[in-house]
């Protein structure tokens, strides 16, 4: 069910929980599968993650597992972009990651979360889009929270907690993270 802010909102108990359950249990399958390869695997572990997102993904996609996600639906990947190992992807909310992204080891993106409320935390599951531009970097151990837009060149430092838009060709760092400066060619 969309919240009407570009995001969704699950509920328990229903048809749509039952049905996000069960692309749990196909990810973590295909994951499993996937996270038993090495890094020669190259062309097996394009197919694997084309058939965890549900689309080819190009010739120049390459990830090193292991690699943890509780969906895979709802990634979107471009060309020539590199996950590298003991990534986390939560997609619930939509997770697009245009082309030439560098996404670096432990890196969390979540897209998922719930209500700040105690008596509703086991209601819902909120998910939220984040988007990472065209030729962004996502350093080592940073966490991305849904809602979000990395912004085309823009650099994520290592271990930084990203909580709100990073604007194109900016440099953030910290937690949370803050634009420390502007970068370019």
């Amino acid at each position: 069910m969309s919240n009407g802010t570009g995001g969704k909102i699950i509920y328990r108990r229903t048809p749509e929980s039952a049905a996000m359950l069960a692309n749990v249990k196909r990810a973590m399958a295909i994951t499993a599968t996937l996270n038993r390869l090495t890094f020669n695997d190259a062309d097996e572990i394009r197919a694997l993650f084309s058939e965890l997102i549900g689309k080819k993904v190009d010739e120049s996609f390459l990830l090193i597992p292991p690699f943890y996600t509780a969906g895979g639906d709802e990634i979107r990947v471009g060309r020539n972009v590199f996950i590298n190992q003991n990534c986390t992807f939560y997609d619930l909310g939509g997770l697009d990651i245009a082309d030439d992204v560098m996404i670096g080891p432990n890196v969390s993106i979540i897209t998922a979360g719930h209500p700040l409320e105690p008596s509703q935390r086991r209601v819902a599951t909120i998910g939220k889009p984040i988007v990472i531009e065209r030729n962004a970097w996502i350093a080592t151990s940073a966490t991305i929270i849904g809602g979000v837009t990395i912004g085309e060149n823009s650099v994520v430092a290592a271990g930084s907690v990203v909580t709100k838009d990073v604007p194109p060709n900016t440099l953030v760092g910290g937690n949370p993270a803050r634009a420390i400066r502007s970068i370019g060619d």
